[in-house]
């Protein structure tokens, strides 16, 4: 008799190196052995827009690696449903300087014995960058955070500078002179926080390669000093901002800041900027003074490390997801950190989500150099 503790670990065997296999050639034809026609459609679309932009770009896969975790199952009659999440380490070569993205994406899976074997019946993915529900009818109106004055920052829960825990030296492929990180005006910062233009800095530096390093560090698990959302991609992309020393406007009103205090008396106390998608676009537009702000920029390459890119899937106006940029391709387009999705050095245009649509619009933040 098969044994549901056992053989049907080996469908999931069979339909991970399937679509390992699919992705290393960018090739949707090796799809078709899955019987999840929807699904075996959203995988096809995915590697088909994938295809499209290496060739744009002349990247090349050279390498494709996933790992499946089984998170939990049910077997029951017959039955296996489990939900999986299964690991991508994705190798790239662009004019023959590689890079490597990596995402985890969770799916529930199900499996049905067929006589003695046991066959996939159904892929449903458990996280997709879409946007979480509104916590309140206020949350699309976000205030001006600074209401005319300049209020001192508070801080978070506990919280230690990554970079004094984790060395990293984020390489940049365009325009890198080696060592240090620039700030992108062919200066690295030094004493006096000149900005490689001759002007030394009077406030706040935003100090990119910490903003990095936070996003390195904390991408595929959550910071523990921090509630951890379903839908993350924003409460992540705050705290990458705060680690590179953004500092925090606590207004203690929900709609207006952009501010983090974590629970009181099972109250949540946070500003919508800080943890949803749409609120924290509103927030990067708005011009002010003082604090955390950012200037729009028209196309990706525009952008330096530790800048915000927000997504509009549907072209509607409403932003569903953020990232931050943590490297960029040889040819100097961004490559992106971001949670919902775990993901890292993902290439910018998320054309490989099953969020991303013929509509999206997406809007490039570059954040100030200074507070």
């Amino acid at each position: 008799m098969p044994s549901e503790e056992t053989d049907w670990k080996q469908a999931l065997f069979g339909y991970v190196s399937t679509i390992n296999e699919a992705a290393l050639h960018t090739d949707a034809r090796k799809l078709r052995d899955i019987p999840d026609r929807e699904h075996r459609d959203r995988l096809a679309q995915r590697l088909l827009l994938t295809a499209q932009r290496e060739a744009k770009w002349a990247i090349r896969p050279i390498r494709s690696e996933m790992r499946a975790r089984i998170e939990r199952f049910n077997a029951v009659r017959g039955e296996v449903v489990a939900d999986i999440s299964i690991h991508l380490v994705r190798s790239m070569e662009q004019r023959k300087q590689p890079w490597r993205e990596e995402r985890v994406e969770r799916e529930k899976i199900r499996f049905v014995r067929a006589g003695k074997s046991w066959r996939l019946d159904t892929v449903k993915p458990l996280a997709v960058e879409m946007p979480a529900q509104p916590f309140s009818a206020d949350e699309d109106e976000v205030q001006d955070p600074w209401d005319g004055q300049r209020k001192t920052p508070q801080p978070s829960a506990p919280y230690m500078n990554p970079q004094a825990l984790y060395g990293f030296k984020s390489k940049v492929y365009a325009g890198s002179s080696g060592g240090d990180l620039e700030n992108g005006y062919g200066g690295s910062y030094g004493n006096g926080f000149e900005n490689g233009l001759g002007r030394t800095l009077r406030g706040i530096p935003y100090l990119r390669e910490s903003a990095v390093t936070y996003a390195e560090r904390w991408w595929n698990e959550p910071n523990p000093n921090y509630e951890n959302f379903e839908v993350n991609c924003t409460n992540y992309v705050s705290q990458c901002l705060f680690a590179g020393g953004a500092p925090m406007n606590y207004t203690g009103r929900r709609p207006s800041g952009w501010w983090y205090k974590g629970y009181s008396n099972k109250e949540e106390m946070w500003s919508f900027s800080w943890a949803v998608a749409n609120s924290l676009q509103h927030y990067l537009s708005n011009p002010r003074a003082f604090g955390l702000r950012a200037e729009p920029v028209r196309s990706p390459d525009r952008l330096q490390l530790g800048d915000v890119i927000c997504y509009d899937w549907e072209g509607s106006g409403r932003v569903g997801h953020n990232t931050i940029v943590t490297a960029f391709t040889p040819d100097g387009m961004p490559l992106v950190n971001a949670n919902t999705v775990s993901s890292r050095h993902r290439y910018w245009d998320y054309k490989d989500s099953y969020a991303w649509t013929e509509k999206t619009r997406y809007f490039f933040y570059h954040i100030a150099d200074e507070f």
